[in-house]
């Protein structure tokens, strides 16, 4: 008895933080207006990343699509054309770059 009675102030303490803490979690919870703005705010934020995603996997069906169709020859000279296009050398570029992040990653372990 006598270690509750000495205890007590701390568990007072204790009591009156857990106190805001549930006050504080249940305005949060319960303000319609901040649901709001973090609802707004996430699907402003995720609106453009789904429409990317979208566009990037229309892109890659329709690439298998006519890749599965095409039964020509990819020569020599049809890949040094390849080469020269711009989307070609953008991929190039940033596989060049993962491949040098990767081994400067893989090299500081």
């Amino acid at each position: 008895m006598n270690t509750l009675v000495e205890q007590l102030p701390k568990l007072t303490e204790l009591v009156n933080i857990l106190t805001k803490s549930y006050d504080f979690a249940q305005s949060v919870a319960t303000d319609d207006v901040l649901k709001n703005d973090t609802v707004s705010a996430i699907s402003e934020i995720a609106t453009p990343v789904v429409g990317s995603v979208k566009g990037l996997a229309a892109n890659a069906i329709e690439a298998k699509d006519r890749a599965e169709a095409n039964t020509d020859v990819i020569g020599l000279f049809g890949l040094l054309r390849m080469m020269k296009d711009p989307q070609a050398q953008k991929l190039f570029r940033f596989a060049q770059a993962f491949l040098e992040v990767s081994s400067e990653r893989k090299n500081q372990k």
